[in-house]
C-alpha cells in the first residue's frame, strides 16, 4: 500500500490520507500501520514535541513528498 493523497488541516498540517486501496484513513491509522511496515514509501518521524508524524523516505523527488500529493476532501 502506498499513500495517494492527504488532507490538510487549516494550519497545514496532514490530518488524513487516502491509500492506493482508496480507503481514507487518519493520521493515527496511518502512523499506526507505517510503523507495522504495512505502507511504503513512508518512515514515521517524531517532533521536537514528541508528535509522531510520517514523513516520506527521501528519494530524489519532491513531487512525491506528502505534502506535495493531491489534497483529498
Amino acid at each position: 500500500m502506498r499513500i495517494t493523497g492527504v488532507k490538510h488541516d487549516k494550519n497545514g498540517e496532514i490530518i488524513s490520507y487516502r491509500l492506493s486501496t482508496g480507503q481514507i484513513i487518519s493520521k493515527g491509522e496511518g502512523i499506526k500501520l507505517a510503523e507495522q511496515g504495512q505502507i511504503e514509501g513512508v518512515t514515521v518521524g517524531v517532533s521536537k514535541t514528541g508528535e509522531k508524524f510520517l514523513r516520506s523516505l527521501p528519494d530524489g523527488d519532491s513531487r512525491n513528498n506528502l505534502d506535495n500529493l493531491p489534497e483529498i476532501m
